[in-house]
């Protein structure tokens, strides 16, 4: 569809975590540029054009979906909105890039499959982590088997938010600790072991009046290791994820949120050392992984080539989670849905 070198994406709302994050790092891509942008409020998406240099801007979504002078959409809507307008916009005839999670249960992302066969766009999960630098070293030295066999992951995600109007602690809008932060680490277990949990078992405490899971924490059994983790909304904010093997350790220093004004760092343990005197780090020249994202998934149309987070995998991840609350209320172990 894109005929000119760099891709048209329009955007779906204002939404913060677009105008603060995304929008600006995709407007510095060598193969992305955000063309258009669009509110249910004309004013509100002109008030968020102007400062980030976007051509136009629309008063509704559907005014967007149709400008011919768009070949892509990001869709950073809240989570119960992410599917309907995934594919109103593949309907349209544009490629979605969808904001993570892609949707609030298994059977809402399976119904992607059919649309995307159908209208021949690519459509996407942003687990902006899997294309950056940090984690893509990740997989080669696990790959190389730098740390021996991988058996065990580590990870912790958390934050302190209590505001009943932030959309994360609503119900409705699938907030909570495990759709908001939860799914980067289940995301981040299956990348590093490259295999599916086979079972996984959890324990959830839910917020007394949003009813939100506030703490979860998970063991996921997979056939060569296993990965626990604890994410929270009502805890101190931190996020690490160690990667230990029968060789050495891997330990990821900002996972999760890394900084855009500074390099990041992966620190590889190959001593056993439990002073440190085994620990080299490997430092990552400062990028930020939104630009990252943006021109892979750009790439891909481009090149016409899989997109780095396909439905395929977006599905595969959500059923790990709704395995997870299964677990929870059970007080077993679930499966997830193959």
């Amino acid at each position: 569809m894109a005929t000119n070198k760099k891709v048209r994406w329009g955007v779906l709302s204002t939404a913060a975590i677009g105008v603060k994050k995304v929008i600006p790092a995709m407007q510095l891509g060598q193969l992305s540029s955000v063309t258009a942008i669009a509110s249910r409020d004309l004013t509100k998406a002109r008030e968020a054009a102007g400062p980030l240099g976007i051509a136009t801007a629309y008063g509704s979504y559907e005014e967007l979906l149709a400008d011919p002078d768009v070949d892509a959409i990001y869709n950073p809507l809240p989570n119960q909105l992410h599917v309907p307008w995934t594919i109103k916009a593949a309907e349209a005839g544009k490629h979605v890039l969808c904001e993570k999670p892609v949707s609030l249960t298994v059977a809402e992302a399976e119904t992607l499959l059919a649309v995307r066969a159908r209208t021949g766009v690519k459509i996407g999960e942003a687990f902006m982590v899997r294309t950056a630098p940090q984690w893509v070293r990740l997989r080669e030295l696990l790959r190389e088997g730098r740390i021996g066999e991988l058996r065990s992951i580590m990870g912790a995600f958390s934050y302190f938010n209590i505001d009943p109007a932030n959309i994360r602690n609503q119900m409705e809008t699938g907030g909570g600790a495990m759709m908001d932060i939860g799914c980067y680490l289940v995301q981040a277990s299956r990348f590093a072991f490259e295999q599916e949990p086979t079972r996984v078992v959890s324990l959830i405490d839910r917020d007394p009046q949003m009813k939100t899971d506030r703490l979860t924490s998970a063991i996921l059994d997979f056939p060569h290791g296993q990965a626990i983790f604890t994410c929270s909304t009502q805890i101190v904010p931190y996020q690490r994820v160690q990667f230990l093997g029968t060789k050495g350790r891997i330990e990821i220093e900002i996972p999760f949120n890394a900084p855009i004004d500074r390099p990041t760092r992966l620190f590889l343990d190959l001593g056993g050392d439990l002073f440190g005197a085994g620990i080299t780090t490997e430092t990552f020249p400062t990028c930020d992984q939104y630009t990252v994202q943006g021109d892979a998934f750009s790439r891909a149309i481009l090149d016409n080539t899989e997109v780095p987070v396909p439905v395929e995998d977006a599905i595969k991840n959500m059923a790990v989670i709704e395995a997870i609350f299964q677990s929870a209320v059970s007080g077993g172990w679930a499966e997830p849905k193959r």
